[in-house]
């Protein structure tokens, strides 16, 4: 006879603590990335394209290249590196300074998101909007502390 550890149910999760919050970072990433890889793409890739697929025109390249590196914690050259990739795929073009999806970008970004938006209703059904607020601003302000520390490690 096969027994399984009960599964945790909301009612009794556990307080958000680092280890929490990774496994539930790490969790909806790894469902993220599995649509991706059927598309041929990585996770930094569909998080640099987004922010360009919902402008509405081109976007600054270091001002883009800024915003992915402080949003993922890597540095400026791994973003550029993502970049150049993205313009090589034909999803984002070029143009002096600025960077911009091209149609199939804005098409990939869609098709990926289409994906995924079923998925995501499913994993936050049932969660009261109160609760979904409340760790809202607890993973802001978490994120706020980690990024002012983080700041001054590297000064």
């Amino acid at each position: 006879m096969t027994t399984t550890a009960p599964t945790p149910t909301y009612s009794s999760a556990p307080a958000v603590d680092p280890r929490v919050i990774a496994l539930a970072h790490y969790a909806g990433r790894a469902v993220l990335e599995h649509v991706l890889a059927r598309h041929g793409a990585t996770f930094q890739q569909q998080i640099t394209l987004r922010p360009l697929a919902i402008a509405d025109g081109p976007v600054e390249r270091e001002a883009l290249v800024g915003q992915v590196a402080g949003a993922l914690k890597v540095d400026a050259a791994e973003v550029q590196g993502v970049i150049e990739e993205l313009i090589a795929k034909g999803l984002v073009a070029a143009d002096g300074t600025g960077v911009q999806a091209t149609d199939a970008g804005r098409e990939f970004h869609a098709t990926v998101t289409g994906e995924t938006a079923p998925i995501s209703a499913r994993i936050y059904a049932g969660i009261p909007a109160e609760d979904l607020a409340a760790a809202g601003r607890v993973l802001a302000l978490i994120a706020e502390r980690a990024d002012a520390e983080l700041a001054a490690l590297t000064a």
